[in-house]
């Protein structure tokens, strides 16, 4: 990890609602973003800042989240995407995450990523596979 890695750095990203990232059950007229599709939203912007300070062969996975889904947004819609750090203890970032379109709050909480040495990381797994036959 770099030194630049601390808290209070923030980054906004924004994304249109595709068909992919909604739920269809309340009509074709009426899709929304899911919650599902928003956290993995979130879990990529908050990685995507996490890389800029990251050395290379290391990446980050994600540990843990709390988040309440507030409001809707609507297929096609412009989201804005907003993540800070909030902590960096070690290896794992803390982070505040808000989701917003049209002016309206759609979904917020928080979310934690923990920093891993890729190779490491590909090591355990590998061996994880091989002792599961």
């Amino acid at each position: 990890m770099k030194p630049s890695l601390t808290e209070g750095l923030s980054h906004i990203s924004t994304l249109v609602i595709d068909e992919a990232r909604t739920i269809s059950y309340m009509g074709e007229d009426c899709r929304v973003y899911s919650t599902p599709n928003i956290i993995r939203d979130v879990e990529m912007s908050c990685r995507n800042l996490l890389l800029e300070h990251l050395d290379p062969g290391e990446d980050s996975v994600g540990t843990g989240i709390n988040w309440e889904h507030v409001g809707p947004a609507l297929l096609g819609a412009r989201a804005t995407i907003a993540v800070k750090i909030t902590r960096v203890d070690g290896r794992r970032a803390s982070f505040d995450a808000s989701v917003s379109s049209g002016g309206d709050d759609v979904a917020r909480g928080t979310h934690e990523r923990f920093v891993v040495d890729i190779q490491k990381m590909r090591e355990r797994l590998l061996k994880k596979r091989a002792a599961q036959g």
